[in-house]
Parts: structure tokens; C-alpha cells; sequence
């Protein structure tokens, strides 16, 4: 789906038509390259399977899309040209990283098509959906604190020596190469402050950046996003942004979902959308889960048809959710469609 000259908003709300009034967003990718067999003990995370395993990416795409979703993140979240110039690639590297990011989702949608193009049913009987449909690739940008890989990510402090300007400079190019890229739309994610959603919001209206957005925060409180700042205040800043498709919460334990998205309602007409974490909280010094709070599939899925009722339009997982997550989010939602009908 390009962009051009069509509306921004129409880009989501035509897509979303399309797909009955809800998209499935995949689930983790990080954490499901870490389940199986990846090293990411590294500052460039995800993305050091953009050099060392680009292959591996692909079939964890292809194994979300095969558990029914609509959207794909690609794995460019810690993916900045910073991080890699540190690990001693040049720029013109770097950027050809960034692009084959979202080249690997791309190849990985063309592949599913292949797959299914003979198919004429939802559901093979063993789990997989391979009904051709609508398929959006979301280039993934992390924030500033995910390059620094310190955990400031989930505080959103950075320290006063950082403002809107430095922000905009950091992501700048980034966001360049992914809006060339062939990406459907930029994927601004887990956004734990006001501030930096302030520096999307003017990057998106340069002139040489022409692709929508959405804008997804974190929370740790449930009324809040992680740096303190007002979730309401943040969403006015998506809603106020033309190139913004929608607007919501990745990253979060699934019991405050509920109210953040009653909240963001009253404050913007864009989707909603939601991809909660399983529940487990990430220790940054530790570098690992506590499991202690991990919420089941089950008990994930539960959720699923009420956040729907009450507002959200693109739902899926975030870290510590898998392609079973998905698959799970993916029926629950066909069999309320298929009720409602």
C-alpha cells in the first residue's frame, strides 16, 4: 500500500475495512528470535540478526503471518545508524541495514502469499491461516532510550541535555531511510515520554519524510506513560499529528490496558491499538524477565474480545508473546466476528 497522495487516515481506515474492523499485529519478535536460538545479549538487540541471521528473522515473520496476522513489525526497532557505526559500519552499511529490515518482512509476505494462493480456506486445521488478505509491514523505530540500552527505555528519563532538537537529529535519518524504504507505514514504538512523541510529530511533517505513522506508548501504571507524563497528553499529540493512523499502548502488562484504552478514547478518533507484553516485568540491570507475573495465553486471549468491544482496531502481542499468542488473538476475534454475524 502506498501512500502518495491519499490521505493518511484513509491508509488505516481502508485497511482496517478490508480486514472486517480489526487487524491482528504479530507478537514478539526479539524475544521469539531469543526462543529460538538467537544471542541478543548485545546493545543492538534484535538487530544483530540483521547481520548475523537475517534468515531467522524471515521465519519468525513467516511464522506470525501463518498464525494469522495482518501486520508485521519489522526488526529494525534497535536498528539506528548510531548503534551500528559503533560496531564499526559505515554509514552507507548501516543504512543498507536498516533497508533490509524491512526487505526481510517484505520478502517474508511475498512468500506467504505464494503459499496461499491456492488456498481457499481460513483455517487448515492445524492452526495456520492462510487465507490471502491484506498485509501491512510496519518499519519499527525505537526510542532514543533503546539505542542506549540502558533501560531508560522503560523511564523515559534522559537527562536535561536531551530536547526535542537532539531527538529530531537522532532519528532523522533513521526515519528517511525507513520511509524509502518500502515500508507501509513507520511504526513509531514503546514511546515513554511526551517528549520524544513531540519530536516524531515534527519529523513526520518534514517534507522528505512522506509515509503515515503510528505512535505507540508504554506504561507502567496504567494511568501514566513510564516517564510520568500524562497518557492523554501524549495521544493529543498523535491525534494532532495528520500523518499519525493511529494511536496506542505496546509493552505493557495486560491487566491496564482496559483503561488506557477507555482514556485514549476520549481524547482521539484515530484506531487504537494495543499489543501488550505477557505481563512480565523486564529487570534492566539483570538483563532478563520475572516470570513471577507472566499472564498465560489463555488468560491473554481472554482479554481480547472486551479491548475490541470497548475500542481497540489493531490488536496483538508485544515481548514474551509468541506465534501462539497470535493465533489465539487471530480466532478469538473470528469467532466474535463470525457471532456478530
Amino acid at each position: 500500500m502506498g501512500f502518495g497522495s491519499v490521505e493518511p487516515s484513509s491508509v488505516m481506515y481502508d485497511f482496517l475495512e478490508k480486514s472486517s474492523g480489526c487487524a491482528v499485529i504479530d507478537g514478539g519478535l526479539a524475544t521469539e528470535l531469543e526462543r529460538q536460538g538467537a544471542d541478543l545479549n548485545d546493545p543492538l538487540w534484535s538487530a544483530k540478526c540483521l547481520l548475523s541471521s537475517p534468515e531467522l528473522i524471515r521465519r519468525v515473520h513467516l511464522d506470525y503471518l501463518e498464525a494469522g496476522a495482518d501486520i508485521l513489525i519489522t526488526a529494525s526497532y534497535q536498528a539506528t545508524i548510531q548503534g551500528f557505526e559503533t560496531k564499526g559500519l559505515t554509514r552507507e552499511a548501516s543504512e543498507a541495514l536498516l533497508q533490509r529490515s524491512v526487505k526481510i518482512a517484505l520478502d517474508a509476505r511475498n512468500i506467504y502469499y505464494e503459499r496461499c494462493k491456492d488456498c481457499t480456506t481460513d483455517d487448515t486445521g492445524n492452526g495456520k491461516f492462510f487465507k490471502t488478505r491484506p498485509i501491512l509491514v510496519a518499519a519499527s523505530v525505537g526510542s532514543y532510550g533503546a539505542y542506549l540500552a540502558d533501560g531508560s527505555e522503560y523511564s523515559g528519563q534522559y537527562g536535561d541535555a536531551v530536547n526535542v532538537e537532539t531527538l529530531k537529529d537522532f532519528h532523522r535519518r533513521r526515519v528517511q531511510v525507513l520511509a524509502g524504504s518500502g515500508a507501509d507505514l513507520i511504526a513509531f514504538e514503546t514511546t515513554p515520554n511526551k517528549l520524544e512523541a513531540q519530536a516524531y510529530a515534527q519529523l513526520l511533517e518534514e517534507e522528505d519524510i512522506n509515509i503515515p505513522a503510528w505512535f505507540s506508548f508504554n506504561s507502567k501504571d496504567g494511568v501514566n506513560v513510564v516517564s510520568g507524563d500524562s497518557w492523554p497528553e501524549c495521544v493529543a499529540i498523535a491525534d494532532s499529528c495528520e500523518k499519525v493512523v493511529a494511536v496506542g499502548i505496546n509493552c505493557t502488562p495486560p491487566r491496564f490496558i482496559h483503561g488506557l484504552i477507555v482514556s485514549a478514547k476520549k481524547v482521539t478518533t484515530k484506531p487504537i491499538l494495543i499489543y501488550p507484553n505477557s505481563g512480565e516485568t523486564y529487570d534492566a540491570d539483570r538483563k532478563e524477565w520475572v516470570e513471577s507475573t507472566r499472564v498465560s495465553d489463555q488468560d491473554f486471549v481472554s482479554y481480547v474480545s472486551k479491548w475490541h468491544e470497548i475500542g481497540a482496531s489493531l490488536i496483538g502481542g508485544c515481548c514474551r508473546t509468541t506465534p501462539n499468542t497470535i493465533r489465539g488473538i487471530t480466532r478469538a476475534l473470528r469467532e466474535e466476528s463470525a457471532f456478530k454475524a
